[in-house]
């Protein structure tokens, strides 16, 4: 028994969903490399801990209602430009403070 070929109607919405797929996908790798420089920029910025960045991010989404890509590029934006709104420099400064360390590694306790 041979197989039926395909409509081609059939392979035109496959190809459509499949194209679709694709475009997915690389806005998943987009935005994922997004949300990674602005985890190390965290780390460097408050000296935590990657997964104490990736805490401190969606915290700030959470606390803000600002979906976490668009906290990533505004915090990516801020290291190029120097200008962040000011209730995603608020929450940062909040999170940073509860995650980061209390004293500047090396410095003389007090």
């Amino acid at each position: 028994m041979t197989p039926v070929p395909s409509e081609p109607a059939d392979e035109t919405h496959r190809i459509a969903e499949l194209e679709e797929q694709i475009d997915q996908l690389k806005e998943a790798v987009v935005s994922h490399a997004v949300v990674d420089q602005a985890i190390g920029m965290v780390v460097a910025l408050g000296r935590v801990s990657p997964d104490e960045g990736w805490a401190i991010l969606r915290e700030v989404s959470q606390h803000t209602n600002i979906k976490l890509r668009r906290v990533a590029e505004l915090i990516i934006i801020w290291g190029r430009m120097g200008e962040m709104p000011p209730e995603i420099r608020v929450e940062l400064s909040d999170a940073l403070e509860r995650h980061g360390p209390t004293q500047i590694p090396g410095s003389a306790a007090e």
